[in-house]
This record gives structure tokens, C-alpha cells and sequence, in this order.
């Protein structure tokens, strides 16, 4: 059955109007010919809210006795046996009296939701559980009656009835809320202007969020990645450093000057694993980032700065919080800072370079750290280090001749060489140690600027110092490697431990697909699940994604990690290293472990029942391949027959031909089917499941209806998202729907198609106008019969069902597909187009 809508309207207080907008919305639902009832409001002795409730049907309440005392209730049994199309009930949060069958009202909204009737209700913001807190600290009242924030969540459409504190107070003190032997005492304590005023910035605020939730899906499903200053978001760039205390506690300054603000922050951990960061100062300044209120991220990256970029553009960032640079002035000449290279890549979002103890103030040129990886980069520095640091100190040896000789000038050469392999490695640490050699002798030994070598004594220091070059070069440079390899063993511990005590917490498949993604800087991943069923054409499912638009199908993704036959791990970004590739292989398998211990995927059918299911779907694409041309044949003979036949033939002769005419189109229709049927069921049939239009196929179906499909009645939402479906497997069901509802309904009594979307699935409802009561066996029989059969079948090749029902108005099909909005309360939809 499907599950009806819920609309909540939220107050700050009580008396803002919400009993009355609700009231209102029943009386403008039932002027349009829904059936709508009262479940329970309570008016509280306001005349205007019981005059806005005359006309609307009640449904009498249930009385309770409890301690003695007499209650009354909303009688859920009552409403439920009713079955209105929209029922309202008044306060959510309200607590039932002992004895009634559930302890909270929201718990009988459930059920009326449930039964698939939609409920109007009102809620106060103090009834919510995660800011019942904070309202006991303005108001000094704790509420007794809360709600969980995930049933208000979950609302199809939340407005909120606001008032000025100002006109609140005004209703009161004319006895529109309380009767006047509490008026005074409200005025001076709960309904003070300064409390009204908090309440009324709490519910602007919770609300906004659940705007802000809706702003973020359709930016997503709109690949739209630039910011929009809808709300201020500060990141704050964690080196893991010092400083960073520093850097968040002014953050978290800048983010308080503007209410709503979010404050996040980053730390970037280098593809090769060789952050310097002690864990334990990281693990402290996460601490004092969410004791501030805001989240901790981390993710992998090759160039610090693009990781940075690359994660502000994906959550919206309006602002970046650096330290100053902790190179000297020489360094930042050789190359610019992390400050200077954000600031010239940020586009429109705002840096702030905050100073701090640690940034550096000498001119003194820095020692590279030994613990850098030797990637592509780093190697072409050292190279042009060695081009131009080698002749700049040829330069200045050659001007001090007279005071240094070849010794001194060798050794400044050899201090040289080691620098070029902490930097790059082996390989420039070897040429390096040959071009100084080359350069020593044409400078510095007899005669000058030649290669010769007069002294014996110059051509032995010549030899050993390159043979010193090298194997210090080289030393270094293995040293150097060691280290990398060891940071690099390190990173993946950290991450793979990570992963593990995710999974030992029990996180969820997603929190850990979104740890994968994190850490390797993704821009998206899926962990997909092949349909053994599916052969030879596979059909995969996303168990669980994460990032923005995650691949759905293996080919769809730049990386593949198969965890087993029937798993894989797929992701999106930029391109991985091996060594990376081999990290990611063990988060997949581990991956693909955590999933196996949650629940075993589909099993595949029994051997002998799938032989025999393909026996069967050969055998009927034979006999529809052997009689659509016979078929064919005949419907083409009865139509000359008709058109060429003797002109005095009698309207009974005519007549006659053409029903034959009919019956023959109709069993060469039935043969199609047939043939879809099977062609399905042999998994023959291709499917192309992609975001289609439904008011596109819609329009395809009825023109394949023929004049028959235009007496059909649509009667569409104004906004429905795309679904998820193959353009032509869905035309070809919705068309089989349309001629079913047609031929059974009256010519005074057409077919009616209806559409809605919720939690993440489009609903399309075919209802024909045959009449009837309760289900009967002529509805049983056509919920058996080949049309519908074909359609359920397509419906589910398209991870969508087939739902029949025969009561109301008579019999009616509910094809449910997914959406392309999951999720979506109305947002993130396009317009319906009314055919």
C-alpha cells in the first residue's frame, strides 16, 4: 500500500496560528473535492479556529478513563476504518492518555500514514527532542512532550506559521490564546518578548536546514559545483601542525559573527604517506574543533593546495582559513606557499592568512626534509636544482679563486650533490656528482678551462671525489626511499586500521564507503553488487555510494576493485598509483567482508527451475516468431476485405468484419506480448535503465493507444523528478496498462492516470472506470493476465513493482519505478507537463 504524505506546520509558540493554517488547508483541500476529515483538533476555546473547523466531517473522539478522570482521544481504529484521503490532527508532540494503543500521537500518525493517508498535523519547535535543551535554558520550562527530530524530518512538506513577538503579545493581552486568569502570568515569564524572539531564531533556523538539505541534493543532482553564498562555510586547513589551535579558535571567531555559519575542517594526507604530523596534536585540535561545533575531514592528495580546492568546491566552501607560511623568504622565492598558491586557485571563495608563533621571519634557506617522496615533481625539481644551483656556484668559486682552491671548491660541489638526492633520489644525485666533477676540472685545474689534467695529484682528488658523489648520492638517496617507503607503509596501517575500526564500531556501509573516499581523495564512490539472475545481461545494484553522482555500472568508473564474483568497488577522481591501486584492492576486500558478515546478496535459483525457465521461454519465442506472420497475414486480408468489399454488403456483414479485424489485431498484440515476456525471462532483452521523462512516456504510450489514448484523463502533480527506467521497456508497460484500463472501461467513464513522487520512487497510478465494490475474481483474474503479467515483469527488470488493487471506483494498476531525485521532499524536480 502506499504510504501517505505528512505536512507538518511548525510554530515558535503557541498561539502563532498553526491550528488555524492547518485548519485552513483542510477546508482549500475539500473545496477541490478531497475527502477530508477531522481526527482531532484541539481549539483551545478560540472561536476563530472553531469557526474555521465548521463544515470540515469529524470523527468523534474515544473516550479513556485514567485515574478516575475522563479523557478523550483521537479514535485511530475510527479514522482508519474511515479511509479519508487527508485526515488532520492537531498537535504531533502530544503524549496519549494510558490505555491507548500507542504511547504518542506521531506513533498514530504513523499508522495513518502507513494506511496511505496523507495528514495534515502542527508541531511546536520546543517539542523537538534535540532542542528541548536548549529551549528549557531560555524559557527555564522543560517540555514534558517531545518528538524525535527523525519523524519531523521525514515530513513531505514543513511550513512555518510565523508571528512577531509584538503581535504574539497583542493576541494575548486580547485574549486570543490564553483566558484571562493566566494571561499576566504568561506575559511575564513564557511569553516574554526576548524568549519569543529566541524561539522564533530556533525555528528559522531548524527550518533552514532542512532547506539548506534541499539545496544541497538538487546542487548535486544538477552537477553544480561552484558555491552559492547561500550560507557561509569556513574550512580551516589542518597541517597537523602547531598552529592549528590557533587557526581553528579564529575560524570558529569568524563563524560566530554570522549566525548558521558552518565550520569545517581539513587535513590533507600526501599520497605517499609522508605527513611529519604527530597523531596525537591532530587528534587535539579534532577535539577542540567539534567541542567548537564543527567537523573534521581528511583526505589524500598529491598536491596539498588541489585536495584543499578540490574539497571546498564539493561542500560549498565560502571561506579558507590558512596559517602563514612556516618557509623563509629564499624558500618561498624557489617556491610559492600553500597561502599563495590557494589564494591565486580559490576563484570566488575568500582566504584568510591568519600569522602565528611558528611562521617563519628569517631569510634562511632551508634543509628539504629527508622524509619527501620521490614523485615525478620531485624529481624535475631536483633536476632544475642541479641546472641552476651548479653553474650560480661555479660562479661564485671561480670569482674567489685566489682565496679557495680545488679542495674547498670539491667539497662545496659534494654538499651540493647530497642536497640533489634528498631532493630527487638517485638518478639526479648521479648526474649532479658528474657534471660538478666536469665543472671542477675545467675550472679549477691546470690548464683552465679545459679538460685536461696536467697533475696527477688533481686527476686522483677528481676521481675519488666523483666516486664519493656517487655512493653519498647514492646513500642518500636510498635513505631517502627507505623513508618513503616506511611513511608509506605507515599512511596505509593508518588507513586500513581506520577502515577496520569502522567496522568494529558497526558504522554503516555507507560511513565506510565515505571513509574510502576520503582517504584516497575520490571525487566518488560505489561498492556495486551484480544480480546473479541477470545472465548473460548483468544487472548491478548500488549497495552502498558515496560523494557526488557515484557510478552506478562498473564501466561508468575511472577505478575497479573487484572484491569477489559478484562485488566490485568502483570510484571516480583523479587517477591512482599503483601502490595506491593496491591499497585500494585491500579496502575493498575488506570492504566486501564487512558487507558479507551484514546479510548474504540474492541467491541464485535452483539449477533444474532455471533450465527449466529457459526450456519454457525458448519454446514460446518459437511459437510467437511462428505465428505473428500468419497473424500478420490475416488482419491485412480482413482490412482489404473491408475497404475493397462489395459496396451493398450490410451493416451486420460490416460489422462483423470488423470485430474480426479487432480480434485479430488484438491476438497479434498478444503475441508481442508474449514475445517481450519471454525475451525478458530468457534475458534477451537489453535494458538501458537512465533518467527518463515520465511526461515524455507518457505521451509515447497514448500516441501508440491510437485515438483510444486521448480520452484517457492525466491528472499530474505541477513537478515530478525523471525515473529511472529504460525509455522503451517503460513506454511499452505503460502502454499495455492504457489498453487494459480501456478495454475495460465504460465509453462515459475513461481511464485515470495519477503520478506522485515519494521517498525516492515515482508511483503511476492507471485506474479505469469499470465501477465495481470490493475485489471480485473478474479483478483477480485480470491481475493474472498477460498485460499485467508483462508489465510487472517490466517493472521489476527496472528495480520498480506492480501493484493491482480492485476497490474504490474499480480495478487499478500502481507502477512504482525509482526516482532520479532519491530522497527529495519536492525539491529538485521539473515542471509536469500536462498532456
Amino acid at each position: 500500500m502506499e504510504r501517505g504524505r505528512l505536512r507538518i506546520f511548525l510554530g515558535a509558540a503557541p498561539g502563532v496560528g498553526k491550528t488555524y493554517a492547518m485548519l485552513a488547508e483542510g477546508q482549500r483541500l475539500r473545496a477541490l473535492g478531497a475527502d477530508v476529515v477531522v481526527g482531532l483538533v484541539e481549539p483551545h476555546g478560540r472561536r476563530p479556529t472553531a469557526a474555521m473547523a465548521e463544515g470540515l466531517e469529524t470523527v468523534p473522539r474515544r473516550t479513556l478513563r485514567h485515574r478516575g478522570a475522563r479523557f478523550t482521544e483521537m479514535d485511530l481504529d475510527a479514522v482508519l476504518a474511515r479511509r479519508p484521503q487527508v485526515a488532520l490532527v492537531d498537535e504531533l508532540a502530544h503524549s496519549n492518555v494510558p490505555g491507548s494503543r500507542n504511547a504518542k500521537r506521531w506513533q498514530d500518525v504513523e499508522e495513518l500514514l502507513a494506511a496511505g493517508i496523507d495528514v495534515v498535523t502542527t508541531l511546536n519547535v520546543q517539542h523537538l527532542e534535540s532542542l528541548n535543551d536548549v529551549v528549557r535554558q531560555i524559557t527555564g520550562t522543560r517540555q514534558r512532550e517531545t518528538l524525535p527530530d527523525e519523524v519531523a524530518r521525514r515530513a513531505d512538506q514543513i511550513e512555518l506559521v510565523d508571528l512577531p513577538p509584538e503581535v504574539l503579545r497583542r493576541r494575548m493581552v486580547h485574549g486570543d490564546i490564553y483566558p484571562p486568569d493566566r494571561i499576566e502570568s504568561a506575559l511575564t515569564h513564557y511569553f516574554r518578548v526576548g524568549n519569543l524572539t529566541a524561539l522564533r531564531e530556533i525555528a528559522l533556523l531548524w527550518l533552514a536546514d532542512r532547506v539548506e538539505e534541499g539545496l544541497q541534493r538538487y546542487r548535486a543532482e544538477h552537477g553544480i559545483v561552484a558555491p552559492w553564498e547561500t550560507r557561509e562555510r569556513i574550512l580551516v586547513g589542518l597541517s597537523g601542525g602547531p598552529e592549528g589551535e590557533t587557526l581553528i579558535r579564529r575560524a570558529a571567531r569568524i563563524s560566530a559573527r554570522t549566525p548558521g555559519t558552518e565550520l569545517l575542517a581539513l587535513h590533507v594526507v600526501p599520497e605517499e604517506g609522508l605527513s611529519r604530523v604527530d597523531p596525537s596534536a591532530l587528534e587535539a585540535q579534532r577535539t577542540l574543533l567539534e567541542s567548537l561545533g564543527g567537523s573534521f575531514h581528511q583526505s589524500t592528495g598529491e598536491d596539498v593546495v588541489q585536495a584543499l580546492l578540490r574539497f571546498a568546491e564539493a561542500e560549498g566552501v565560502t571561506q579558507i582559513v590558512l596559517g602563514a607560511s612556516r618557509h623563509g623568504r629564499v624558500a618561498s622565492l624557489l617556491r610559492a606557499g600553500v597561502g599563495e598558491r590557494t589564494i591565486k586557485g580559490s576563484g570566488p571563495i575568500d582566504v584568510h592568512i591568519v600569522t602565528h608563533e611558528e611562521a617563519a621571519g628569517s631569510a634562511a634557506l632551508r634543509m628539504p626534509r629527508p622524509g619527501q617522496g620521490m614523485g615525478p615533481r620531485r624529481i624535475a625539481a631536483a633536476v632544475a636544482g642541479t641546472v641552476v644551483v651548479l653553474p650560480l656556484l661555479t660562479l661564485l668559486l671561480t670569482a674567489g679563486r685566489g682565496q679557495m682552491g680545488m679542495a674547498g671548491a670539491l667539497v662545496i660541489y659534494l654538499l651540493a650533490v647530497v642536497v640533489v638526492a634528498l631532493v630527487g633520489g638517485v638518478l639526479p644525485a648521479l648526474g649532479a656528482a658528474v657534471a660538478a666533477a666536469l665543472l671542477a676540472d675545467f675550472y679549477f685545474t691546470a690548464p683552465l678551462h679545459s679538460l685536461d689534467i696536467e697533475r696527477s695529484d688533481e686527476l686522483i682528488a677528481l676521481v675519488v671525489f666523483a666516486a664519493t658523489a656517487v655512493l653519498v648520492g647514492t646513500a642518500a638517496g636510498a635513505a631517502a626511499r627507505h623513508t618513503r617507503q616506511a611513511a608509506r607503509a605507515t599512511s596505509e596501517a593508518r588507513t586500513l586500521s581506520r577502515l577496520a575500526a569502522g567496522v568494529l564500531r558497526g558504522q554503516d556501509l555507507p560511513a565506510l564507503v565515505e571513509l574510502i573516499r576520503e582517504n584516497f581523495g575520490l571525487t566518488a564512490v560505489s561498492l556495486l553488487e551484480r544480480d546473479p539472475r541477470a545472465a548473460p545481461v548483468p544487472r548491478w545494484y548500488v549497495v552502498a555510494s558515496a560523494g557526488e553522482h557515484p557510478p552506478e555500472r562498473p564501466y561508468e568508473a575511472d577505478v575497479e576493485c573487484p572484491v569477489d564474483d559478484c562485488r566490485t568497488l568502483a570510484a571516480r577522481g583523479s587517477g591512482l598509483g599503483s601502490e595506491d591501486r593496491r591499497l585500494l584492492d585491500a579496502c575493498a576486500a575488506e570492504l566486501g567482508l564487512a558487507h558479507a558478515r551484514g546479510g548474504a546478496g540474492p541467491a541464485a535459483p535452483g539449477a533444474s527451475l532455471a533450465d527449466a525457465e529457459r526450456t519454457r521461454a525458448a519454446l514460446l519465442l518459437a511459437a510467437g516468431h511462428d505465428l505473428r506472420a500468419p497473424l500478420r497475414t490475416a488482419e491485412d486480408a480482413l482490412v482489404r476485405l473491408r475497404r475493397h468489399g462489395r459496396p451493398e454488403r450490410s451493416p451486420d456483414e460490416r460489422r462483423l468484419l470488423e470485430t474480426a479485424r479487432a480480434a485479430v489485431h488484438r491476438a497479434a498484440q498478444l503475441v508481442t506480448d508474449l514475445d517481450d515476456l519471454s525475451r525478458l525471462h530468457a534475458g534477451a532483452l537489453d535494458l538501458s535503465l537512465r533518467p527518463v521523462d515520465l511526461n515524455e512516456a507518457l505521451g509515447a504510450a497514448l500516441d501508440d493507444l491510437g485515438p483510444g489514448g486521448h480520452s484517457i484523463v492525466l491528472r499530474l502533480p505541477a513537478y515530478l523528478p525523471d525515473v529511472i527506467a529504460d525509455a522503451a521497456l517503460l513506454t511499452r508497460a505503460l502502454t499495455a496498462l492504457g489498453a487494459d484500463a480501456l478495454r475495460h472501461s465504460p465509453p462515459d467513464r475513461p481511464p485515470v492516470v495519477t503520478a506522485e513522487a515519494r521517498d525516492g520512487r515515482v508511483a503511476i497510478r492507471v485506474a479505469d472506470g469499470s465501477g465495481g465494490g470490493p475485489a471480485t475474481g473478474r479483478a483477480g483474474s485480470r491481475a493474472d493476465s498477460l498485460a499485467l503479467r508483462l508489465s510487472r515483469d517490466l517493472a521489476e527488470a527496472m528495480d520498480g513493482s506492480l501493484r493491482t488493487s480492485g476497490r474504490g471506483a474499480g480495478f487499478a494498476v500502481t507502477l512504482t519505478l525509482p526516482s532520479s531525485a532519491p530522497g527529495h521532499n519536492r525539491r529538485g524536480m521539473r515542471p509536469s507537463r500536462q498532456i
